[in-house]
């Protein structure tokens, strides 16, 4: 058999093991191909595809930036390598490749798909709707599609609109599990005993992938709660919690000796900024998931001075990349740095972090990572104001137990894990607020529901920012939340009592225990 023929073998057998998500398989094969003829642009396509399917997002751009350089007019091409660059956090160069794609090939559903995804990650949620009705219009059955309208709907606070994509959704295709999830997220409409029945029918079958089942696990435990079957819905939940478990790494040993060396790092005093006053424009907010941040976000942006920037990675990413360029972790190289890189590292963040200060002088950052970055933060912008929002222990954990998160917060599906994570992360906390006393306001959400009007004229005093009386009416603020999670119920007046604990308070009892310890 000739070598061209072999290769071709070789080719179609990869093509199998990807139709298949035989991802493993599939860059086993080509590696045997281009081991022997590493320009084979066939090969390196389809290498590139393997990757990013197996979730090798770094390792598929390598290969298709070479693929779609040889191939600059295939569409393919250039969608397989924006969405690769996308799922490396790339998300700028990857929108280039994506728009591209649709310029070459206007009447592919996918690419407008993939388009319309990549712009709503990056917040940009109206034309992120276009592509995604664009896709709707060439092909009305893409339901991934639909269900990023839904998303959006959310976002935006109409909640009406999303809750019906997402029944369009599950008429079309009942056992949906991103539909289903994306409806019971929404948490301010009830699901039905009919709910129950086609959720509990769709866990039934055997061919469902193991990560859908998770998401219908955990939306079979809301439509139960909002039965008011709370041993129902707990089993449900526990369930999925342990399936979820199965499928993520999380080492709390090596978490908690992280914990130890950030508070180790900054004990000792750091250089005298450079500039008191750099950073003044940025308010982060620094929490664990479920603990009130998004409602503090939506106050603060209902003032006309300050801009709602979301979860944004910014800060979380110029720490990495210092820590690439030095060859050390986060926080090995802390005692090194000078008030030059504090300085140079605060200015980075602040040009990455422009587009917040577009419209408005000030800016909140709510990303979930930014709490063990506290230290760091402040020597980067000394003039930054950190509000720390904190909820009940078990309110928290318990709140972090029923949700599926869509990355990391690996910690949160395991009850014991997650006590344990949150006691490292309140000694953490309680670090910065005694470490940091001006320049962190300790921000309990209980007392916030209880005394609304004085707690946030506090938040405003602190953050510098004049009294204003749209920030005691958070709700009728319209802007774009992109926790999907809190979107709908920060629409909703402030209100006391948002426990969902109570219920489940035999239920709960092994963690309240080892919260107490």
């Amino acid at each position: 058999m000739s070598q061209q023929a072999t290769t071709s073998q070789l080719l179609a057998q990869a093509s199998n093991a990807l139709a298949r998500g035989k991802f493993d398989l599939a860059r086993q094969v080509l590696s045997q191909i281009l081991a022997g003829n590493p320009g084979l642009v066939d090969a390196q396509s389809l290498y590139g595809i393997a990757c990013l399917m197996g979730g090798d997002a770094i390792q598929a751009t390598g290969f298709l930036r070479k693929v779609a350089s040889q191939r600059p007019a295939d569409a393919n091409m250039q969608m397989y390598l924006g969405c690769a660059l996308h799922d490396a956090g790339e998300l700028d160069e990857a929108l280039v490749h994506l728009r591209r794609a649709c310029e070459l090939a206007p009447g592919q559903a996918s690419i407008w798909y993939n388009l319309g995804k990549a712009l709503k990650q990056r917040g940009q949620l109206q034309d992120a709707d276009r592509a995604l009705r664009r896709a709707l219009t060439l092909d009305e059955r893409h339901l991934l599609a639909r269900i990023g309208v839904a998303d959006i709907a959310t976002m935006q606070g109409d909640i009406p609109r999303a809750v019906a994509e997402y029944r369009h959704v599950l008429r079309l295709q009942p056992d949906r599990a991103e539909a289903w999830h994306g409806l019971a997220n929404l948490k301010t409409e009830p699901l039905s005993p009919a709910d129950v029945e086609q959720l509990r029918h769709a866990m039934r079958n055997p061919g469902i992938q193991p990560d859908m089942r998770v998401a219908l696990g955990f939306s079979l435990y809301r439509a139960l709660e909002d039965q008011r079957d709370y041993a129902g819905a707990f089993e449900a939940l526990r369930r999925a919690n342990a399936d979820k478990r199965r499928f993520v790494k999380w080492d709390a040993a090596a978490e908690h000796a992280r914990i130890d060396r950030i508070m180790e790092a900054f004990r000792v005093p750091l250089p005298a900024p450079a500039d008191p006053g750099l950073g003044r424009e940025v308010i982060l907010i620094v929490s664990l998931p479920r603990s009130g941040s998004t409602l503090v976000e939506h106050i603060l942006a209902s003032h006309p001075d300050v801009e709602g920037a979301n979860e944004i990675p910014d800060l979380p990413q110029v720490i990495e990349d210092e820590s690439r360029r030095r060859g050390q972790p986060f926080p090995d190289w802390v005692a090194l740095a000078t008030a030059d890189d504090w300085s140079r590292l605060g200015r980075d963040y602040l040009a990455r972090t422009a587009r917040w200060r577009e419209k408005r002088p000030r800016f909140t950052d709510k990303e979930l990572r930014n709490w063990s970055l506290v230290g760091a933060a402040l020597a980067m912008l000394p003039g930054a104001k950190i509000v720390h929002c904190h909820r009940d222990p078990v309110e928290t954990c318990f709140s972090c137990y029923r949700h599926l998160f869509r990355h990391g917060v690996h910690f949160s599906y395991d009850l014991d894990e997650m006590a344990d994570h949150y006691r490292d992360y309140e000694r953490l906390a309680g670090f910065w607020l005694t470490r940091y006393p001006g320049q962190v306001l300790d921000f309990p959400y209980e007392a916030l529901l209880q005394q609304p009007e004085a707690r946030i004229r506090r938040l405003l005093a602190f953050c510098d920012l004049p009294f204003d009386p749209a920030c005691l009416e958070p709700h009728r603020t319209k802007r774009e939340v992109l926790s999907t999670a809190s979107a709908a119920q920060v629409r909703e007046p402030i209100h006391g009592d948002t426990a969902r604990s109570k219920p489940y308070l035999d239920l709960l009892q092994t963690l309240r225990d080892r919260l107490a310890r």
